[in-house]
C-alpha cells in the first residue's frame, strides 16, 4: 500500500484490512500498515461507519461492520452454486464423519466457497468460507490445476517462479516434482494432499462441472486429521464421494 492510494481505493483499501483484524484494529495500526496518514485513513473510516461496514467495539477500535456481514452472507446464502452444494457436503460430512469443503480456482490460490463440518465427535480444521491456499500444496488445487497445466511453462505462469514455499516437510516445491503429481492426479481422476499444506491433515477431492464447462468449476474435497482417518481410507472413499456427486447433483457433474 502506499499514501497514494485516493477516493474509493482508499476506502476498499481500509476496508480490506479491516477484514484481515476480527478482534479489532486501531487507527494507528490501520495507518501504519497502509502507510497512509491517519486524517486520511480516518476519512475512509467515517465513510465506511455511515454505510454500515465499519464499526468500533471500544475507543479507537474498528471491526467490520454489521452490514457488511450480513451483505455478505446474504449473497452467498444466494448464489445457485451454494444452494447446490450445500445439501452434498452435508452428506458427506455426516457420512464419512470428516469435513468436506467446495473450493474454486482463483488465481494461484484456491477459494473455500462451501465448508460442512461433521455433525458431532471430530477435530474441527482450520479452513474458513472465503479462506485461501495456495493450489500447490491442496488436494482441490491440484485436481483444478491438473486440467488446465500440462508442461513447466504453464506452471510457472500459474505459480511464478521455483523452488515455491515449503509449508511442510511434504509440500512439493520443485517444478518437476508438481508437475509430475499433476500428471498423477489427471490420470487418476481425484487429487491428493498428503499433509502437504498443514502437518497432520489428509484430503482428497474429485472435481466438480456445475454448468457443462470443459474444465471443472469447482472441486469437493473430504478432509480428515490423519491419524483418526487415514490417506489411504481416504483414497478407498474416492468412489463412494464420486457416488454421492453423482446422487446429488446429476452425473453431468463429473467427467
Amino acid at each position: 500500500m502506499t499514501d497514494r492510494l485516493v477516493g474509493a481505493d482508499r476506502v476498499i483499501a481500509v476496508l480490506t484490512e479491516l477484514a484481515e483484524h476480527p478482534a479489532g484494529v486501531t487507527l494507528d495500526e490501520l495507518a501504519g500498515t497502509l502507510q497512509s496518514p491517519k486524517p486520511t485513513v480516518h476519512r475512509a473510516l467515517a465513510t465506511l461507519r455511515r454505510a454500515g461496514l465499519a464499526d468500533t467495539i471500544g475507543r479507537g477500535v474498528y471491526i467490520l461492520g454489521d452490514e457488511y456481514l450480513r451483505l455478505a452472507f446474504r449473497n452467498l446464502d444466494g448464489r445457485p452454486e451454494i444452494a447446490r452444494m450445500q445439501p452434498l457436503l452435508e452428506d458427506l460430512a455426516s457420512r464419512f464423519g470428516e469435513t468436506a469443503h467446495y473450493a474454486v480456482l482463483s488465481g494461484s490460490d484456491i477459494v473455500y466457497r462451501a465448508k460442512m463440518d461433521p455433525p458431532q465427535g471430530a477435530v474441527r480444521l482450520t479452513s474458513v468460507i472465503g479462506g485461501r491456499n495456495p493450489a500447490y500444496r491442496t488436494a482441490v488445487g491440484k485436481v483444478l490445476v491438473s486440467s488446465r497445466v500440462r508442461h513447466v511453462d504453464d506452471l510457472t505462469a500459474v505459480f511464478g517462479a521455483f523452488p515455491l514455499e515449503q509449508k511442510t516437510p511434504h509440500t512439493l516445491t520443485t517444478a518437476d516434482a508438481l508437475l509430475g503429481e499433476l500428471e498423477a492426479t489427471r490420470a487418476r481422476g481425484f487429487g491428493i494432499d498428503d499433509e502437504e499444506n498443514e502437518v497432520g491433515i489428509a484430503c482428497v477431492a474429485v472435481p466438480v462441472v456445475l454448468d457443462g464447462s470443459a474444465v471443472p468449476t469447482g472441486a469437493v474435497s473430504v478432509s480428515a486429521v490423519r491419524f483418526r482417518c487415514p490417506l489411504e481410507r481416504l483414497v478407498d472413499a474416492v468412489p463412494e464421494i464420486r457416488q454421492a456427486i453423482t446422487d446429488r447433483l446429476g452425473p453431468a457433474a463429473l467427467r
